[in-house]
């Protein structure tokens, strides 16, 4: 049986499986296809991106391109 690696939002802080969520790092640099850098995860919904960005877990940048992931899905 394979590991299924999980993770926790960190906005409402459920665990779901890694694939599940959207990776987010401050980092631009790619190697890859893949950001470098430590990284955090948040799930598909508008509520956890809002919630994430208003305790500033992540910053505006972020927010705006999250924001467009989000809605198109």
């Amino acid at each position: 049986m394979a590991h299924i690696p999980i993770r926790t939002c960190i906005a409402c802080n459920s665990k779901k499986d890694k694939k599940e969520l959207i990776r987010v790092t401050n980092n631009e640099k790619q190697e890859n296809n893949k950001k470098l850098g430590r990284g955090a995860y948040i799930c598909h919904s508008i509520e956890c991106l809002e919630k994430a960005y208003k305790l500033k877990k992540i910053d505006e940048k972020n927010y705006e391109r999250l924001k467009g992931i989000i809605i198109d899905k």
